[in-house]
C-alpha cells in the first residue's frame, strides 16, 4: 500500500521534506509508518515519540490501520511561549 505523510515543522525541518510517500506492506499501522520514518532519518527518530499523528486529517493512535492512499500527518510538540503570560 502506499500512504502520503506530511510532516509539519520541526519534523519537516529534520526530514528536509513536509511530504513524502511510503511504500508499506499490508496490514500497516501508524506505528509502522512512523517505524518507517525512524529508519529513514535519524534525527527524526529521536523527535518522533513526541509527535501527535493525525490520519486523513483527524488525530488518532499509533495502532490505528491504515488503508491505501491515507494521509498521515506528523505534528511535533509545541514549543515557546511561558505560563502565566498574557495573549
Amino acid at each position: 500500500m502506499r500512504i502520503v505523510i506530511k510532516l509539519f515543522a520541526q519534523a519537516a525541518e529534520l526530514a528536509k521534506a513536509a511530504q513524502m510517500e511510503a511504500e508499506l506492506q499490508e496490514p500497516a499501522t501508524v506505528q509502522t509508518a512512523v517505524d518507517f520514518l525512524a529508519h529513514q532519518n535519524a534525527a527524526l527518530a529521536k523527535l518522533l515519540p513526541n509527535c501527535a499523528v493525525a490520519l486523513n486529517r483527524r488525530y488518532t493512535h499509533r495502532n490505528a490501520t491504515l488503508g491505501d492512499g491515507d494521509e498521515l500527518a506528523i505534528i511535533p510538540p509545541v514549543s515557546g511561549g511561558s505560563l502565566g503570560g498574557h495573549c
